[in-house]
């Protein structure tokens, strides 16, 4: 998010496109046939990309990951995120230009979200500043970054129903909830205080409290202080099955605006859903080098 909190971006990195339409109706059968780096910008000019394309497109190594036009990599202590892609319908723009994150350090938690570990969930860079240049009016800023990754060897809807997930930025760091509901009805619930230099302790969690649902009825909830009344301060991504939204909360008496995600599996799994997001996120299968 950018520091005056009027715009924030996201980029995600699938190998295996867990929201592409297209890798369900594979089978799922080659993760490496079904690659992206999506984009996200959001405030004034906010646009969305998503394009699931083939094997041919996904080059790899130790430090780099390549997707067609896009990649992520490693130089020294930093993640540098080259982006040159186009928006989906209805507002079809190129989105062109670079993001930096600089961590504050790497921390060594990984978060196991099912008893059998087929979902894990690791939070590299809790702390972090970002900067990011984009080629479009307003969209050259620094602000408070992220990085963290999720791996999972199963579909998400085949294990769960619901989930929610809050990062909010501290005067010593940043605390982190993860709170999911699985499909068998059992319940996880996580709450982590990260500092600055990479250390980390588990928290008892605050009570949870509801938000307005989405433009799409997703129902949220996140945690804090008891009696604070979370809110949303920036609309980021609403979908029929997802939101993402900055929400400002209390955490041990610190009121502070941090980034929120609530994902409802449920919907998700209806067959009704994949061809409204085949709209959203088209194949390109074929891919060549320069």
């Amino acid at each position: 998010m950018s520091a005056c909190g009027t715009r924030a971006v996201s980029v995600i990195g699938f190998i295996g496109s867990v929201f592409s339409p297209w890798y369900r109706w594979s089978g799922r059968k080659c993760p490496q046939d079904h690659v992206c780096i999506n984009v996200a910008t959001y405030g004034p000019g906010g646009r969305f990309t998503m394009t699931d394309r083939g094997k041919d497109a996904l080059r790899q190594t130790a430090s780099r990951l390549e997707v067609g036009p896009s990649m992520m990599r490693w130089d020294e202590d930093r993640l540098i995120i080259d982006i040159d892609e186009v928006s989906g319908p209805p507002l079809i723009n190129r989105i062109k230009g670079q993001i930096r994150l600089i961590p504050a350090a790497i921390t060594s938690v990984e978060l196991p979200l099912t008893p059998d570990g087929a979902h894990v969930w690791r939070p590299f860079a809790p702390v972090a500043q970002i900067e990011v240049e984009i080629d479009r009016p307003g969209w050259s800023w620094t602000g408070e970054g992220y990085f963290d990754a999720n791996f999972g060897t199963r579909a998400l809807e085949e294990d769960f129903s619901y989930w929610t997930w809050g990062r909010y930025p501290t005067a010593s760091g940043a605390t982190c909830f993860y709170d999911a509901t699985r499909i068998d009805g059992s319940e996880l619930a996580a709450g982590f205080r990260f500092a600055r230099d990479g250390s980390a302790e588990t928290i008892p969690l605050p009570p949870k409290s509801r938000l307005r649902r989405s433009l799409w009825a997703v129902k949220r909830e996140t945690r804090g202080d008891a009696g604070a009344r979370p809110r949303q301060k920036l609309n980021m991504l609403d979908a029929p099955f997802y939101s993402r939204s900055a929400v400002e909360t209390s955490i041990d008496g610190e009121i502070t605006t941090g980034v929120h995600e609530a994902l409802d599996l449920t919907r998700f799994r209806s067959p009704l859903l994949k061809p409204m997001l085949a709209v959203r996120v088209p194949r390109r299968k074929n891919w060549h080098w320069d």
